[in-house]
This record gives structure tokens, sequence and C-alpha cells, in this order.
């Protein structure tokens, strides 16, 4: 028998909520909204929308629709719509996102590609 640490949340009507003391090792894939408290090690893959909590703590990527970073995270952001880093948010590592909201207090260290991530093109520039 082979052990998986993939976990999969397939409501997608719901919030799934992962509390503050709750920790995952493995990937965490959702069709719904997935709020974190707790602390995941792994990759997050969500059709809707990913709220990382003040308590909540991610080392690994995310990719999702929407996501509201309070906490901490560590990884790729891979966000097709938008993404919020609120004041108490400590991110590190490279974003790719339609749209970015940083709020005054937000820690931000890493790289961003802005626009329509499906259909991104490095910008020509012109030598002269």
């Amino acid at each position: 028998m082979k052990k998986t640490n993939n976990i999969i949340v397939a409501d997608p009507g719901a919030t799934n909520q992962l509390r503050n003391g709750t920790v995952i090792e493995g990937n965490l894939s959702s069709k719904g909204d997935v709020r974190i408290e707790g602390t995941v090690k792994g990759n997050i893959n969500v059709k809707g929308k990913v709220i990382i909590g003040n308590t909540g703590k991610v080392t690994g990527d995310i990719t999702c629709s929407f996501c509201d970073i309070s906490g901490t995270v560590v990884g790729k952001l891979t966000i097709a719509e938008s993404l919020t880093l609120k004041t108490s948010a400590n991110y590190k590592g490279e974003i790719s996102t339609k749209k970015l909201i940083i709020e005054p207090g937000a820690i931000f260290n890493g790289s961003c590609k802005m626009g329509d991530i499906r259909n991104a093109e490095e910008p020509k520039v012109e030598k002269k």
C-alpha cells in the first residue's frame, strides 16, 4: 500500500478551514475556497480563493484565482486574478498575478510579474 500526502477537498460550495495549531505536510487541492490559520508544508491548488489568516503559515507554492495573505508565506504564487498582501503579511518568493495590492506594513521580498498571466509575454524594449 502506497502512502500519499495529498489532501483533496471536493466541495466547491464551501469554505474549507484549517484551524490554528493544525499542521499539514503534503499538497492541498480544493474546488472551493480555503482559509488557513494553521501550517501547510506543501503546495496549494485551489479553483477559488485562498485566505492565509494572521496565524497561517505556508511553505510551498500557491495556485488559485484570488488570494489574501495576512500570515507568513514562502513560495511561488500564481494568482489568476488578484493578490492582496494585508498589513500583517510576511511574504518571500515569486509572484505572478493580474492585480497586486500591498497594504502599508506588509513585508514583500521577491519578484513580481503582473498582467494576464495566462497570456503573459515579456514586454519588448526598443534599443536606441
